[in-house]
């Protein structure tokens, strides 16, 4: 059975999705499945994760952090985030991340 899309708004930095566009704070706009929204937060899970392991390593004071598989998790998952939300995001928001230029930098 093919799945509807339907509006989201995501605020990426507490990591919410939303159907509702509120005054508060959201920063991109996208269509989305159940399965695809699914995903998402499953990235915003796996970035929360890595970040509080992160936030514990450190207190590690001899781990530098280019060795830091914690913080490679979250850049990499947060790469993911980004992918996701060009590829289902309204023409306002595909412009936003190609300013941001995070993705043209992580396919280099």
């Amino acid at each position: 059975m093919e799945q509807h899309k339907k509006t989201y708004y995501i605020s990426l930095g507490s990591g919410e999705i939303s159907q509702v566009r509120s005054a508060s704070e959201w920063s991109y706009e996208i269509e989305a499945t159940e399965d695809e929204i699914t995903t998402l937060r499953e990235y915003f899970d796996q970035r929360f994760s890595s970040d509080w392991q992160g936030f514990f390593r450190a207190h590690v004071p001899y781990l530098e952090y280019h060795y830091d598989r914690q913080n490679d998790a979250y850049d990499q998952t947060t790469t993911k985030v980004f992918e996701m939300l060009y590829n289902l995001g309204s023409n306002e928001t595909r412009q936003h991340i190609e300013q941001m230029g995070i993705l043209s930098q992580s396919k280099e």
